[in-house]
């Protein structure tokens, strides 16, 4: 049995760390940002007002369009959120918080609601940002990931 739990944590490690090294560079940044830092409206030029538009920072964008590129997306992200009965941001929190590498899923749900849910609703990605749900994501799955790497010379990234 533990042979079997073993292989899938390396399976899991080995599948995810890629992608997971290509979000983590933009971890820094969403440490340091608060959800209005990420958006502002645009209402026209001088006396032309127009119905606001949302406008994001750039280094927003070229996170949830790297997000989009990875294996964390997952279209039936629905039926994990049902799964864990994650009603708010702070549930959301507290079962990445006490997941395990085995409950990949769950952290792959969570990404993708945000990142596919700001496409059609703007304010998903601001709340994301805001509530640190992806910043808690990425630090958990970084120490998930790298802390049972099988090699431990390999770097861990910051």
């Amino acid at each position: 049995m533990y042979g079997q739990e073993a292989n899938l944590r390396e399976q899991i490690i080995e599948e995810y760390k890629d992608d997971l090294a290509k979000l983590l560079r933009y971890l820094p940044y969403l440490e340091k940002r608060g959800g209005k830092d990420v958006q502002n409206f645009y209402e026209g030029d001088g006396d032309q007002k127009i119905i606001p538009v949302p406008v994001y920072d750039s280094t927003l964008l070229a996170f949830v369009k790297e997000a989009q590129k990875t294996k964390f997306m997952n279209r039936n992200y629905p039926y994990i959120y049902r799964r864990w009965n994650m009603p708010n941001p702070k549930a959301e929190r507290i079962a990445m918080e006490s997941a395990q590498l085995r409950d990949i899923d769950l952290f792959r749900g969570i990404i993708s609601r945000y990142v596919m849910e700001g496409m059609r609703k703007s304010y998903m990605w601001t709340t994301a940002v805001e509530e640190k749900i992806f910043v808690t994501a990425l630090v958990k799955l970084r120490s998930l990931i790298y802390d049972y790497s099988k090699d431990p010379a390999e770097a861990r990234p910051r």
